[in-house]
Order: structure tokens, then sequence, then C-alpha cells
């Protein structure tokens, strides 16, 4: 089991999901009308895996993508990472019941501060977890180290719909629905973060320029769902040749 770590209470941080970890998958299946499931998907696809990869889960929660990803890759290698441990724990029944224990092994810590060797993986997937990091450039630029250089960085995040006959009514959802029947089902305020959270996270473009800057290549960004999720796939920037001198 992952060991406890000092208790950070702040909105966003492992401690306030530690209070909905046993409700959490039931909460998404029912907020999202069962839709996470397809956008997970997609953002695994964009990781580019094949047989015998290895796969950096960041924020992996109760393990979701991570299963994930080994439906889609059977014979690879996942490590999920995540600073709540009780969401962990219910991880670790998950993988345990999929007879994955071999496959898939998680650690509780935080994405500003891998404990990994530099290309050490294939690709680096974080699924709604980006926006709760205290320090987003620096996790950014740490699954840029970890990612060999022609590996997949793929993040799948909530975003706030801007555009389109449907956004507005998408936005009422995302500000009025989903923080209330969340904190009502689970009496805890984690949902009622969610929405404060999600409207201020930048655009998918701003974030874009976010990932640019701190050594990440974008090569797509891919509304889901009338923009309720952004899937952003992109590759650690090759590294300039250095000036000659005259």
């Amino acid at each position: 089991m992952p060991q406890l770590a000092a208790v950070d209470a702040r909105p966003g941080s492992g401690a306030m999901f530690d209070g909905i970890a046993r409700r959490y998958d039931v909460l998404n299946r029912l907020m999202s009308f069962g839709l996470d499931r397809r956008w997970r998907r997609r953002a695994v696809v964009a990781c580019g895996l094949v047989a015998g990869g290895k796969a950096l889960d960041l924020a992996t929660g109760t393990a979701d993508v991570a299963l994930e990803i080994l439906r889609q890759q059977p014979e690879s290698h996942v490590v999920g990472f995540d600073p709540s441990a009780q969401m962990l724990a219910v991880g670790e029944r998950k993988v345990a019941a999929a007879g994955l224990a071999g496959h898939i092994t998680l650690q509780q810590g935080k994405a500003e501060t891998l404990p990994f060797a530099s290309d050490s993986f294939d690709a680096a997937i974080i699924a709604w977890g980006i926006r709760n990091v205290a320090d987003r450039p620096a996790a950014l630029r740490e699954m840029a180290r970890v990612v060999r250089p022609d590996g997949r960085v793929v993040i799948l995040e909530s975003t706030e719909p801007r555009s389109g006959l449907l956004a507005p009514g998408a936005r009422f959802y995302l500000h009025h629905v989903v923080p209330r029947v969340g904190a009502w089902l689970s009496r805890e305020k984690a949902y009622r973060y969610l929405q404060t959270s999600i409207e201020a996270f930048p655009s998918p473009l701003d974030f874009s320029r976010v990932m640019a800057d701190a050594g990440l290549e974008v090569l797509s960004i891919r509304l889901q769902t009338f923009g309720v999720c952004t899937i952003f796939e992109a590759r650690p920037a090759p590294l300039q040749p250095a000036q000659g001198g005259s």
C-alpha cells in the first residue's frame, strides 16, 4: 500500500480527494453521463503505446486510465502516480481484481517532483489532474523530462466551452449542475471546487502555450463533446543545437 504523505488540505489536494475516493467512480459516471469512458479511451489512444511499452499515469486516482492502457495494450507496463492515498487504495483493489498487479504499479507523490530517471517512459498521461497541480509548469517540465524524445505526453482535462450553439447549455451544466449534484451526492466540497477550477483553467490555446513554455511540442488539441473536455497531445520538444562561436 502507498505510504501516507503529509496532509495537504488545500482545494484540489490529495487530502481533499481522499474524502470522495469511495464514491469517485460512480459520481464521474453519473455526472458525465458515462462519456468519461469515451474521452479516456481517446486519450489513451493518443499515447501511441506499442506492445511492451511503459507509461506514466499521473493523477491516476482510482487507476481507470492505467486499466484502460492495459485494455488497449495488454503487454504494456504502467506506473500510476497520485497524491491521494485513499484514491490509490481504491485503485489498488481494482488492479488486483483485474489480475494486473504485475503490470500496474501505484505510487503516492506529487507531479511536480517525479522520482524517475529522464527518458524512462514511452508516454506520460494525466487525465483530469493538471488543473489540480499547484505548479503546473513544473509538472509539465517533469513530464517532458521523463518521456523519451519521440514519446508522447497526453493531457485530458475539463475545459469550459466558449463557442458554439450548445456552449451556453454546457457552461450551465458545469457551473451549476455538476457542483450541486456532486456535493449533494458526496457531501464533500470537492465538487464545489470543480466548477471554479474549470472556470479558472486557461483556454485550450492558452494552455498549449504553457505546455510549449515547459518544453513540450504540442502536436494536436482536440475538443471533446462541445468542448467540455480537451485532449492535448504533445512530445518533448527537440533540443535546439548550440550556437557556434564566431
